[in-house]
């Protein structure tokens, strides 16, 4: 019962997300904050934009990442299939939804081994941190990673999802020193996600310290995992009060500041609410390295693999117009120019 329920609330997430309002109410990333200031003699040859970096010591041919969505379940195996034939065409690096059911399940299990798809980019397996308060433990991640091949783990942070979700695992005490635990122990690197309410610099910098090799802060401004979890639940409780927090969350543009002050050099993956290449762009200028996409990802998922490098093709099109509108031709020019605006400041002006 407990296999089949999994399986039912994978299928059920990924149909709330493609069909239903799911994103926070009155709730944006806050990049619109940010601006370019267009140089109408940028001095560069398009052509020559390079947007390759590298990420968990492999080379990418784009800042880019598929962020964890799903996994245990049949339409979940045509979405992963589809997204890592993708990420490996266009050199994405790539994340697996929560792999707890590739233990508990033998069912669906193609869902979460794409590394046959996906042979050379990045790839990185995902498990619930609140697990470890649940049974699972080193041996368990150890498991998960040799499954999945996986260069990287995340563990994610979902305190919100948890409480509103109907099976929801809600004891997350004591569970820094179980973190600490697992990337002390694993054989690869341990990376910490928000699931989409955000983390801030002062919580990254306790997880850094503990041993987290990289942090996505999955920001607020795109799919409220709380109003998934209200369109599933069956509790009227957790329904009414779902509506309460529906426009909770750190901006992801505030916790990527927050994070990258407190944590100057470790590397920072953008996620949440991100929809085109020039909030890449954004991101990038005010500290991250790596951008997630996942739900601008995910409606394509269902239909082909060329539906989604179709995707892909316009968000590193956009990333590059951008770079192009303010004379910049790599990542790092992009990470220091000055030609950007920040809530009407420019920096520009700032060095002149």
């Amino acid at each position: 019962m407990a296999e089949q329920g999994i399986n039912k609330r994978k299928t059920e997430h990924i149909r709330l997300c493609l069909t239903d309002q799911v994103e926070g109410v009155n709730k944006s990333t806050g990049l619109e904050g940010i601006s370019f200031i267009h140089n109408a003699l940028p001095e560069i040859n398009f052509s020559n934009i390079e947007i390759n970096t590298s990420f968990l010591q492999k080379e990418i041919r784009a800042p880019f990442l598929v962020s964890s969505m799903t996994g245990g379940s049949e339409l979940a195996t045509e979405i992963n299939q589809n997204l890592a034939l993708a990420a490996e065409q266009r050199g994405w690096a790539i994340a697996l939804g929560s792999t707890r059911a590739l233990l508990e399940s033998d069912k669906h299990q193609d869902s979460f081994l794409i590394r046959k798809q996906a042979p050379t980019v990045p790839l990185i397996a995902n498990l619930g941190a609140v697990q470890l308060n649940y049974g699972y433990g080193v041996e368990h991640a150890q498991r998960i990673v040799d499954m999945t091949e996986a260069d990287a783990l995340y563990l994610h942070l979902n305190t919100l999802q948890e409480v509103i979700q109907d099976e929801g695992d809600l004891n997350f005490e004591q569970l820094l020193p179980k973190i600490e635990a697992v990337c002390k122990s694993l054989t690869v690197p341990v990376g910490v996600k928000e699931v989409g309410f955000g983390i801030d610099g002062t919580v990254a910098k306790k997880l850094h310290d503990a041993g987290v090799a990289f942090v996505d802060v999955a920001g607020a401004g795109g799919t409220s995992w709380s109003q998934v979890e209200k369109l599933r639940s069956k509790d009227p409780l957790r329904k009414a009060a779902a509506e309460a927090f529906n426009n909770w969350g750190i901006p992801t543009k505030d916790c990527i500041v927050s994070v990258r002050s407190e944590l100057a050099e470790v590397p920072l993956v953008a996620s949440g609410g991100m929809k085109t290449g020039l909030d890449a762009a954004k991101a990038i200028t005010i500290g991250a390295d790596m951008i997630g996409f996942a739900r601008s990802l995910l409606q394509a998922a269902t239909d082909s693999v060329e539906a989604v490098v179709k995707v892909m093709e316009q968000i590193e099109f956009e990333l590059k117009i951008t770079m192009f509108g303010i004379g910049v031709k790599n990542l790092n020019e992009l990470k220091n120019t000055n030609r950007v605006t920040i809530m009407g400041k420019s920096l520009l002006e700032e060095q002149d």
